[in-house]
């Protein structure tokens, strides 16, 4: 009975143990939940996503769906193609594209088209390129020319004010324009620095230039926020808007609004620089990882392998040797003797026809040697006297390498 009770009483004692520990689990859980909810709070935070799909390559999007939700009908291609698309007196045409990339046929096919009731909306050449004819075609038949720098021209920014909206400039950076003998329905500039916009009568059409289109573009100002200083807003500002309306007057509800637009896609390169660089960058990192264990590693500097010691030079000394420690010396210098007279043979043929006292003094007179030490030297030494054998040996040999 004691053991029951004890394991009983021990049972109990967990159980209230391990509800402690729940009970201060849900309390820490509960002051933690009060914390965050007292301090933080729900917001909604919107941000601007990359343009996709038509946005992202035609500047003019966002202009093509705020005439098509005006009711205007639009249309709105990467080129003029005058034969597909045939223009009627009450179009309007906005060529987005530099003017002098029009060819002669084209921009005379637009005048003529013009002179009939047509709207022709164009903007001025780039100030990069195509330095040598800063002047389209089209500008020379209107009557109009570039004002680069080299002219004259400013590139300063326009003040442009609208009522109840801040303050706006316009058309920084961009090339003017000029007038010869015309005189424009409306204009913007002064004949000083040049003019930024001006629209001029031709026939029963009219022909609107800018300096730029940046204002009717679908790009924000800087922050990605409506509004901004409108050098680049685009759409998006309000006077962006009222001035595109204003040039768009002439024709505005009559007929086709045809947007002719530059496309602006970038090069699949910088696109998968720009936005594949989560995929290339661990993938070239990798390759790099891989081609350094593959490289050839380049240790300590190893001392040179021996060589054979069996070469036939140690045998030849090893024989020498041996033919020495032997008293077979005669063997040794009859042997250096006849490889120097064999050598005086093919240097000296008379000489070594020679005998005795004659043949000594001749090959002494010819390697200017006593002949005393040469004459000794063709003698065999006594077989007892070793300093006398070596002398002559190396003599010999001496004698062998000068001939």
């Amino acid at each position: 009975m004691g053991g029951v009770s004890a394991s009983v009483k021990g049972a109990s004692i967990k159980g209230a143990r391990g509800g402690l520990i729940l009970f201060v689990a849900l309390l820490v859980v509960t002051v933690a939940a009060a914390w965050f909810l007292h301090n933080f709070h729900r917001v909604e935070h919107e941000l601007d996503l990359p343009p996709r799909g038509e946005a992202a390559y035609n500047p003019l999007y966002a202009l093509k769906l705020a005439l098509q939700a005006d009711g205007v009908r639009v249309d709105s291609r990467q080129r003029l193609n005058l034969a597909a698309h045939p223009l009627q007196p009450g179009d309007t045409v906005l060529l987005l594209n530099d003017p002098r990339s029009l060819s002669p046929p084209d921009a005379q096919r637009l005048l003529d088209w013009v002179a009939g009731g047509g709207h022709l909306i164009v903007r001025t050449p780039d100030l990069k390129g195509w330095q040598d004819s800063l002047t389209p075609a089209l500008f020379e038949t209107l009557g109009l020319f570039v004002k680069g720098h080299d002219a004259g021209g400013s590139t300063d920014c326009m003040s442009f004010q609208v009522e109840g909206e801040d303050h706006h400039i316009e058309f920084c950076g961009k090339a003017r324009f000029s007038f010869d003998d015309v005189v424009p329905e409306l204009s913007w500039g002064n004949l000083g620095d040049g003019y930024v916009y001006a629209r001029l009568a031709h026939g029963d059409g009219r022909v609107d230039v800018l300096s730029g289109f940046d204002f009717l573009s679908n790009r924000r100002a800087g922050g990605g926020l409506f509004g901004g200083t409108g050098v680049d807003g685009g759409l998006h500002d309000g006077p962006h808007r009222a001035l595109t309306r204003q040039v768009l007057a002439p024709n505005y509800g009559k007929g086709t609004m045809h947007l002719v637009y530059a496309a602006q896609m970038p090069s699949l390169f910088r696109s998968l620089f720009e936005r594949g660089w989560r995929i290339w960058l661990p993938l070239a990192l990798a390759l790099l990882a891989w081609l350094w264990m593959r490289s050839q590693r380049f240790g300590p500097a190893l001392p040179p392998p021996p060589g054979e010691r069996r070469s036939l030079l140690e045998h030849v000394r090893a024989s020498g040797e041996h033919l020495f420690r032997y008293n077979k010396r005669a063997l040794l210098y009859a042997a250096v003797r006849q490889a120097f007279l064999s050598r005086l043979r093919r240097r000296d043929p008379l000489a070594a026809a020679l005998d005795g006292d004659a043949q000594a003094e001749a090959i002494a007179a010819r390697l200017q040697v006593p002949a005393a030490s040469l004459r000794d030297a063709l003698q065999a030494p006594a077989s007892h006297d070793t300093g006398a054998f070596r002398d002559r040996i190396s003599t010999l040999i001496r004698l062998r390498r000068q001939l």
